[in-house]
Protein backbone atom coordinates (compact mmCIF):
# COMPACT_ATOMS: atom_id res chain seq x y z
CA UNK A 1 0.00 0.00 0.00
CA UNK A 2 1.74 3.50 -1.34
CA UNK A 3 1.07 6.77 0.87
CA UNK A 4 1.68 9.29 -1.84
CA UNK A 5 -0.58 11.72 1.11
CA UNK A 6 -1.25 15.13 1.17
CA UNK A 7 1.70 17.42 0.44
CA UNK A 8 1.47 21.08 1.74
CA UNK A 9 4.01 23.44 0.52
CA UNK A 10 4.49 26.34 2.96
CA UNK A 11 7.61 27.99 2.32
CA UNK A 12 6.57 30.79 4.61
CA UNK A 13 6.34 29.24 7.42
CA UNK A 14 8.84 29.14 9.56
CA UNK A 15 10.42 26.70 12.09
CA UNK A 16 9.81 29.26 15.03
CA UNK A 17 6.15 30.03 13.68
CA UNK A 18 5.99 26.52 13.68
CA UNK A 19 7.24 25.90 17.24
CA UNK A 20 5.39 29.18 18.17
CA UNK A 21 1.69 27.56 17.18
CA UNK A 22 2.62 24.35 19.28
CA UNK A 23 3.28 26.37 22.39
CA UNK A 24 -0.01 27.85 21.80
CA UNK A 25 -2.04 25.04 21.75
CA UNK A 26 -0.75 23.94 24.94
CA UNK A 27 1.42 21.13 23.97
CA UNK A 28 5.14 21.27 24.62
CA UNK A 29 7.58 22.31 22.24
CA UNK A 30 8.89 18.67 21.70
CA UNK A 31 12.75 18.57 22.05
CA UNK A 32 15.40 18.45 19.23
CA UNK A 33 17.28 15.63 18.15
CA UNK A 34 20.59 16.25 16.68
CA UNK A 35 21.10 13.45 14.52
CA UNK A 36 25.06 13.42 14.65
CA UNK A 37 24.00 9.81 13.34
CA UNK A 38 21.48 7.49 11.68
CA UNK A 39 18.80 7.24 14.47
CA UNK A 40 19.17 3.63 14.81
CA UNK A 41 16.65 1.59 16.95
CA UNK A 42 16.87 -1.88 18.52
CA UNK A 43 14.01 -4.70 17.44
CA UNK A 44 11.04 -3.59 18.74
CA UNK A 45 8.76 -5.50 20.62
CA UNK A 46 6.11 -7.10 20.51
CA UNK A 47 2.69 -5.11 19.33
CA UNK A 48 1.04 -3.81 23.01
CA UNK A 49 -2.15 -4.14 23.50
CA UNK A 50 -2.27 -0.53 25.33
CA UNK A 51 -1.83 1.30 22.23
CA UNK A 52 -3.51 1.56 18.60
CA UNK A 53 -2.06 -0.85 16.17
CA UNK A 54 -1.46 1.99 13.48
CA UNK A 55 -0.93 5.80 14.13
CA UNK A 56 -1.04 8.49 11.29
CA UNK A 57 1.60 10.94 11.40
CA UNK A 58 2.79 14.17 9.68
CA UNK A 59 6.24 14.74 8.80
CA UNK A 60 7.10 18.70 8.12
CA UNK A 61 10.37 19.33 6.41
CA UNK A 62 11.55 23.14 7.29
CA UNK A 63 14.39 23.92 5.55
CA UNK A 64 16.70 26.63 7.01
CA UNK A 65 19.43 26.51 4.28
CA UNK A 66 20.37 29.50 3.37
CA UNK A 67 23.75 32.21 2.58
CA UNK A 68 23.79 33.07 6.20
CA UNK A 69 23.66 30.03 7.74
CA UNK A 70 25.96 28.08 4.85
CA UNK A 71 28.20 31.22 3.70
CA UNK A 72 30.60 29.64 1.45
CA UNK A 73 29.57 28.82 -1.97
CA UNK A 74 26.14 29.54 -1.42
CA UNK A 75 24.00 27.84 -4.93
CA UNK A 76 22.09 30.47 -6.72
CA UNK A 77 19.94 27.70 -7.00
CA UNK A 78 19.39 25.84 -3.30
CA UNK A 79 16.73 23.06 -3.28
CA UNK A 80 16.37 20.04 -2.29
CA UNK A 81 14.56 16.81 -4.40
CA UNK A 82 11.47 15.19 -3.31
CA UNK A 83 11.25 13.06 -0.50
CA UNK A 84 11.77 9.29 -0.33
CA UNK A 85 11.62 6.59 1.97
CA UNK A 86 9.61 4.42 3.66
CA UNK A 87 7.85 2.41 6.72
CA UNK A 88 9.71 -0.66 7.91
CA UNK A 89 10.74 -2.78 10.77
CA UNK A 90 14.52 -3.71 12.37
CA UNK A 91 14.99 -6.11 9.51
CA UNK A 92 15.36 -3.35 6.88
CA UNK A 93 17.84 -0.33 6.28
CA UNK A 94 18.13 1.42 3.30
CA UNK A 95 21.23 3.22 4.41
CA UNK A 96 23.12 3.63 7.34
CA UNK A 97 26.79 5.72 8.24
CA UNK A 98 29.98 3.53 7.53
CA UNK A 99 27.69 1.54 4.65
CA UNK A 100 27.60 1.22 1.36
CA UNK A 101 25.09 3.40 -0.71
CA UNK A 102 22.80 1.62 -2.46
CA UNK A 103 22.08 2.24 -6.16
CA UNK A 104 18.51 3.88 -5.09
CA UNK A 105 20.50 5.88 -2.72
CA UNK A 106 23.09 6.62 -4.88
CA UNK A 107 21.06 8.33 -7.75
CA UNK A 108 18.65 10.06 -4.98
CA UNK A 109 21.76 11.86 -3.66
CA UNK A 110 23.43 12.68 -6.64
CA UNK A 111 20.51 13.27 -9.30
CA UNK A 112 17.73 13.41 -6.70
CA UNK A 113 16.08 10.52 -8.10
CA UNK A 114 12.88 8.98 -6.51
CA UNK A 115 13.89 5.56 -8.33
CA UNK A 116 15.27 2.88 -7.96
CA UNK A 117 15.24 3.53 -4.29
CA UNK A 118 11.50 3.13 -4.44
CA UNK A 119 12.12 -0.25 -6.04
CA UNK A 120 14.31 -1.46 -3.16
CA UNK A 121 11.47 -0.34 -0.88
CA UNK A 122 9.09 -1.98 -2.87
CA UNK A 123 10.97 -5.20 -2.53
CA UNK A 124 11.62 -4.72 1.16
CA UNK A 125 7.48 -4.46 1.15
CA UNK A 126 6.90 -8.10 -0.69
CA UNK A 127 9.77 -9.08 2.02
CA UNK A 128 7.41 -7.77 4.53
CA UNK A 129 10.69 -6.03 6.49
CA UNK A 130 8.88 -2.94 5.05
CA UNK A 131 4.96 -1.61 4.94
CA UNK A 132 4.58 1.38 3.39
CA UNK A 133 6.31 3.65 0.62
CA UNK A 134 6.78 7.01 1.52
CA UNK A 135 6.89 10.01 -1.93
CA UNK A 136 6.55 13.41 -1.20
CA UNK A 137 6.99 16.66 -2.64
CA UNK A 138 10.59 18.76 -2.92
CA UNK A 139 11.50 21.99 -1.97
CA UNK A 140 12.32 24.35 -5.09
CA UNK A 141 13.75 26.65 -2.92
CA UNK A 142 14.95 27.33 0.75
CA UNK A 143 14.02 28.35 3.27
CA UNK A 144 10.65 26.49 2.62
CA UNK A 145 8.52 23.34 4.33
CA UNK A 146 6.70 20.85 2.60
CA UNK A 147 4.44 17.87 4.82
CA UNK A 148 3.54 14.53 4.27
CA UNK A 149 0.79 12.46 6.25
CA UNK A 150 1.58 8.36 6.37
CA UNK A 151 -0.06 5.69 8.31
CA UNK A 152 2.31 3.47 10.31
CA UNK A 153 2.52 0.51 12.55
CA UNK A 154 3.50 -2.17 15.54
CA UNK A 155 4.62 -4.52 13.60
CA UNK A 156 6.54 -1.84 11.39
CA UNK A 157 6.98 0.97 13.54
CA UNK A 158 10.48 2.83 11.84
CA UNK A 159 10.78 5.01 9.36
CA UNK A 160 13.67 6.19 6.59
CA UNK A 161 13.20 8.89 4.51
CA UNK A 162 15.73 11.31 2.62
CA UNK A 163 16.22 13.96 0.06
CA UNK A 164 18.69 15.28 -1.83
CA UNK A 165 20.65 18.50 -1.21
CA UNK A 166 21.05 20.54 -4.43
CA UNK A 167 23.04 21.25 -6.54
CA UNK A 168 25.41 19.01 -5.11
CA UNK A 169 27.66 15.76 -6.05
CA UNK A 170 25.72 13.39 -3.69
CA UNK A 171 24.70 14.82 -0.71
CA UNK A 172 21.46 14.38 1.13
CA UNK A 173 19.78 14.86 4.33
CA UNK A 174 17.32 12.47 5.98
CA UNK A 175 16.75 10.25 8.64
CA UNK A 176 17.94 6.13 9.32
CA UNK A 177 15.53 3.88 11.41
CA UNK A 178 13.73 6.32 13.51
CA UNK A 179 11.23 4.62 16.18
CA UNK A 180 8.03 6.21 16.62
CA UNK A 181 6.59 3.65 18.73
CA UNK A 182 8.83 3.36 22.29
CA UNK A 183 7.79 2.15 24.95
CA UNK A 184 4.78 0.50 24.39
CA UNK A 185 3.21 4.17 22.96
CA UNK A 186 3.35 6.34 20.07
CA UNK A 187 5.18 9.25 19.75
CA UNK A 188 3.57 12.43 20.16
CA UNK A 189 5.91 14.66 18.54
CA UNK A 190 9.69 14.08 17.24
CA UNK A 191 11.78 17.01 15.64
CA UNK A 192 15.40 16.09 14.23
CA UNK A 193 17.75 18.48 13.18
CA UNK A 194 18.92 17.53 9.24
CA UNK A 195 23.14 17.63 9.32
CA UNK A 196 24.44 17.10 5.80
CA UNK A 197 25.47 13.30 4.92
CA UNK A 198 27.98 12.41 2.01
CA UNK A 199 26.60 9.32 -0.15
CA UNK A 200 30.23 8.43 -0.76
CA UNK A 201 29.95 7.90 -5.03
CA UNK A 202 30.87 11.36 -5.99
CA UNK A 203 34.18 13.17 -5.26
CA UNK A 204 33.25 16.70 -5.94
CA UNK A 205 34.12 19.22 -3.39
CA UNK A 206 31.42 22.04 -4.56
CA UNK A 207 28.05 22.01 -4.92
CA UNK A 208 28.07 22.75 -8.70
CA UNK A 209 31.07 20.43 -8.88
CA UNK A 210 31.17 18.38 -11.83
CA UNK A 211 30.66 14.53 -11.90
CA UNK A 212 33.86 12.71 -10.31
CA UNK A 213 33.24 9.33 -9.63
CA UNK A 214 34.62 8.16 -6.45
CA UNK A 215 36.39 4.71 -7.28
CA UNK A 216 35.96 2.26 -5.07
CA UNK A 217 33.08 3.94 -3.59
CA UNK A 218 33.18 4.95 -0.16
CA UNK A 219 30.57 4.27 3.20
CA UNK A 220 28.30 6.80 3.79
CA UNK A 221 29.80 9.28 6.26
CA UNK A 222 28.62 12.67 7.87
CA UNK A 223 30.05 15.98 6.06
CA UNK A 224 31.86 18.19 8.90
CA UNK A 225 34.11 20.13 6.47
CA UNK A 226 33.46 22.85 3.85
CA UNK A 227 31.04 24.24 2.51
CA UNK A 228 28.36 22.44 4.42
CA UNK A 229 30.35 22.97 8.07
CA UNK A 230 31.25 26.52 8.26
CA UNK A 231 33.35 27.56 10.64
CA UNK A 232 34.35 24.19 11.38
CA UNK A 233 31.26 22.56 13.22
CA UNK A 234 28.10 21.09 11.52
CA UNK A 235 25.07 22.80 10.95
CA UNK A 236 22.14 21.45 10.40
CA UNK A 237 20.34 22.32 6.63
CA UNK A 238 16.16 22.17 8.27
CA UNK A 239 14.25 19.84 10.47
CA UNK A 240 12.15 16.85 10.38
CA UNK A 241 9.90 17.10 12.83
CA UNK A 242 7.06 13.84 13.12
CA UNK A 243 3.63 15.25 14.50
CA UNK A 244 0.96 12.08 15.44
CA UNK A 245 -2.34 12.89 14.19
CA UNK A 246 -5.64 12.64 15.94
CA UNK A 247 -6.86 9.14 15.12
Amino acid sequence: MRFRAVLALAGCVTAAMFIAACSESGAPAAPTVSQSEPVTQPAPPPPSANAPLTARYRITFQATWTSATHPVDFPSTAHFSPLVGGTHNASAAFWSEGAPASTGIKDMSERGRTSPLDQEIEAAIRNRSAQHLLLGDGLGTSPASVSLEFEISQTHPLVTLLSMIAPSPDWFVGVSRLALFENGSWIDERRIELVPWDAGTDSGVTFTSADVVTSPPQPISRIVTLPLSPNGRVTPLGTFTFSRLPS
